[in-house]
């Protein structure tokens, strides 16, 4: 498929169709979180590895959560959005079950750093995403190498795009004894997370 701009991705987003896109790390594969399926198929994903919900906002991401966020999440917030950092937070409701279907309870949010996709995240609302590349394989940085690996999936124009970092966003996670790093990436996160 050919790229598209905001307004026309944005459609054929909210009527179930994947797209892809430029983000301030790597592009992504996204998918409204009710079309969430389409991402693992595409991928040939696992289906016991969760999606992120991407957002332009704190504000469009919250509600997605069904429930208050635990204390401190502000705080990180703050290090990270919008950039790359991913919040996992605990979640309950239709969303978490679209994009976290094998019974997880909870939601990898994140709020990018790349005025491209904040626009189209502005025109779809919130999309479950990935990084846009075969499970197990390395990760397409260029909107060619997307077009080859993934040539029925709509791209976001204008093209080329501005690259990410390449790097992927760090993943920090609420769980029962406190915020805990799942994954170091570019935004440092201080080493005492604890409430």
């Amino acid at each position: 498929m050919t790229a598209e701009g905001f307004q026309v991705l944005a459609q054929r987003l909210q009527q179930g169709e994947p797209a892809l896109f430029p983000t301030d790390t790597l592009p992504a594969l996204a998918a409204i979180p009710s079309a969430a399926q389409a991402i693992w198929q595409l991928k040939q994903r696992p289906a016991d590895k969760p999606l992120i919900l991407m957002g332009a906002s704190v504000e469009q991401l919250l509600p997605c959560l069904g429930q208050a966020p635990p204390a401190g999440w502000q705080r990180l917030a703050e290090l990270g959005w919008p950039g790359a950092l991913t919040l996992v937070l605990p979640a309950r409701g239709p969303v978490v079950e679209a994009l976290n279907p094998e019974g997880g309870c909870s939601l990898g949010l994140r709020v990018p750093a790349c005025e491209a996709a904040l626009q189209l995240l502005r025109c779809s609302g919130p999309l479950a995403t990935s990084s846009a590349n075969r499970s197990g394989e390395p990760a397409c940085r260029r909107a060619a190498e997307l077009a080859h690996c993934f040539p029925e999936v709509s791209r976001l124009a204008p093209e080329p795009w501005l690259p990410g970092s390449g790097q992927a966003s760090t993943v920090v996670s609420w769980q029962s004894d406190g915020w805990r790093v799942l994954r170091q990436g570019q935004v440092v996160v201080p080493e005492i997370l604890a409430p």
